[in-house]
């Protein structure tokens, strides 16, 4: 009984041992890993930026009164395409009470002037007639006369301009017409609204803004680290925030001489004439991406731009592996160039033909490799067993 309990317990031990020895073989084994490569290309690439702004017009006119007081009617809605000349708004002029009276009283100081200058006309036109007095006196009464005239008929004028805004009738000033063809873009006033005359002391008041939306430009701003790669008439593509699926192409007509500091970063204001589609209808202030070409090199050796690596050991130097046999890799550093954020141009280092690893893609292992491999696990297990045994 104690035998066969004593080999029981061998038997166990046995076990035990031998699937100990293959667990401990099977975690400890390494894989044998291969790596796949890929070789430099011939390419083209082109360095681009996008600058974020918006769509206006090329020009905004705001149509100011010449006059001043209240908006009495207005004839036209923003949305609606006017003429030059056409009429936008009358305005009903309100006189000032300290004009109004400065003018009243020069209209009788006037008066008094002329009747005494209608007095001595008379009495001077008598005494030439008789020849009592020289023509030359005569003629200087006449003067002083119809100069007092002209004085009354310029008093009550200014009169009736404070009055009315105009003189006889016109109603040249208290009408706002358009002095340009375009669409209304806004009318910030309204009726009853009061409103300044513009003059050199005062902008005035504007009445409406009009723009001839078939010219609209982009006008956006770059940062001073791209601004100096932009080039003359270069060539843009906008896309619109409000349009989607389409691209507008544009020209470069303007960079800034001055930047202008924003959240720590210096930006530059630039403007592009916007190639419009008839099929649109672009409305001022649309949101706008510019996509710029900076830089462009056709025809140039290439890698991809993920089996680059960097050597912190040496100035974060960018370096590859390169194949030179079988699973047999040598460090190379080499000297790149532009980039557009997948291919990387190649000045240096490299060839077409040359064999880089690709990092972190295991290739799978062939049908004869793979057996071999299970074949080698299989008698390592048997070794193992063996010598537990």
């Amino acid at each position: 009984m104690k035998k066969v309990l004593l080999i029981l317990l061998l038997i166990v031990f046995l076990i035990g041992a031998v699937a100990a020895g293959s667990y401990f073989v099977n975690s400890n084994k390494k894989s044998i890993e291969t790596f796949e490569t890929a070789t430099p290309f011939k390419s083209s690439i082109v360095r681009k930026t996008v600058a974020a702004g918006t769509v206006i017009p090329e020009d905004e006119v705001e149509i100011k009164p010449q006059i001043s007081g209240i908006i009495e009617k207005i004839f036209v809605e923003e949305g609606d395409k006017i003429k030059t000349g056409d009429l936008i708004a009358t305005i009903k002029v309100v006189p000032n009470e300290q004009s109004l009276n400065s003018a009243r009283n020069r209209i009788k100081n006037s008066q008094i002037v002329l009747n005494n200058a209608k007095v001595a006309y008379d009495r001077n036109k008598a005494l030439f007639d008789k020849g009592i007095i020289s023509s030359q006196e005569f003629e200087r009464a006449e003067l002083s006369y119809n100069q007092s005239k002209q004085e009354v008929t310029n008093a009550q004028s200014d009169l009736q301009i404070i009055k009315k805004g105009s003189v006889g009738g016109s109603s040249a000033n208290t009408n706002i017409r358009a002095t340009v063809s375009g669409t209304i873009l806004e009318i910030p006033v309204k009726e009853g609204d009061q409103v300044i005359e513009s003059n050199n002391f005062n902008a005035g008041t504007s009445i409406a803004t009009i723009a001839d939306l078939g010219k609209m430009i982009f006008e956006g701003k770059v940062d001073e680290a791209e601004v100096g790669k932009l080039r003359p008439n270069s060539e843009l593509k906008v896309n619109l925030g409000a349009i989607e699926d389409k691209e507008f192409d544009a020209k470069l007509t303007f960079v800034a001489p001055k930047g202008v500091e924003e959240s720590g970063a210096v930006q530059f204001k630039i403007k592009a004439d916007v190639s419009l589609d008839e099929g649109y209808f672009i409305r001022a202030g649309y949101s706008a991406n510019a996509s710029i070409e900076l830089e462009k090199k056709e025809d140039i050796l290439v890698i991809d731009e993920g089996l680059l690596r960097f050597d912190d050991k040496n100035d974060d130097k960018p370096y590859v592996e390169v194949e030179t046999g079988e699973q047999k890799f040598e460090k190379r550093f080499i000297e790149v160039g532009i980039s557009d954020g997948k291919n990387i141009e190649i000045v240096s280092g490299l060839k077409e033909g040359d064999k880089i690893k690709v990092w972190n893609i295991k290739a799978p292992k062939k049908d004869d490799e793979q057996k071999d491999n299970n074949a080698t696990d299989e008698n390592d297990a048997t070794d193992d067993n063996d010598i537990n045994d």
